[in-house]
């Protein structure tokens, strides 16, 4: 019995791409043809569109799908989302992890959707400052809040691999909303987010 992995791509899309990467290989001084980078194009279109996926998600419509009418008026917190995304700048990575948190206002929405949210815009090409601000936006647009904050680490391969190579740098950003806009709120949530509850 063969192993079949079964993956769905645009293959109009797909197709565009392999040609563009065959190409690149080739101004690259490499030769796409040899056993090596044989299928190489076609694996890189496919890592490229995964990367990228974010493109065709909407994140209010994540957040919306499971909407639900509570009571609840304390803070909610969802720490240590991974992410993975791709600087614009570079097309290189950047990886970490984004903390989020909300004060509802009548409504909540499943925890998992915040961790897609983050996906959303992290599956594109970015900035770290930008998306922080989207995350914080798609929250506060979808839900009505009383207070939204969002807070990213991540470690940038554009300042690590290539250009100053600082290895141990990491950039941090945040944006607040509503009642994270106070100090005791604010500062609440950054205790929570950095202390070891387990």
């Amino acid at each position: 019995m063969s192993y079949k992995k079964i993956e769905l791509y645009d293959e109009e899309s797909l197709a565009k791409l392999s040609g563009e990467y065959a190409s690149i290989l080739n101004h690259l001084g490499e030769d796409p043809k040899r056993e090596g980078l044989e299928k190489t194009p076609d694996r890189v279109s496919k890592a490229m569109l995964f990367l990228t996926q974010g493109y065709q998600m909407d994140a209010r419509a994540i957040l919306n799908s499971a909407k639900f009418t509570e009571s609840y008026s304390e803070m909610v917190i969802v720490k240590d989302i991974e992410l993975y995304s791709m600087c614009e700048h570079h097309m290189l990575p950047f990886f970490g992890k984004a903390h989020i948190a909300y004060i509802p206002n009548g409504y909540i929405t499943g925890l998992s959707k915040l961790a897609r949210v983050v996906d959303c815009y992290a599956r594109r090409l970015q900035v770290q400052e930008r998306m922080t601000h989207q995350i914080l936006d798609a929250v506060k647009d979808a839900l009505e809040p009383l207070g939204v904050a969002v807070v990213i680490e991540a470690k940038h391969l554009c300042m690590m691999m290539r250009g100053v190579q600082k290895q141990n740098s990491s950039t941090t950003t945040s944006a607040f909303y509503g009642e994270f806009e106070k100090d005791k709120t604010r500062s609440e949530f950054l205790r929570l987010i950095s202390a070891d509850l387990h």
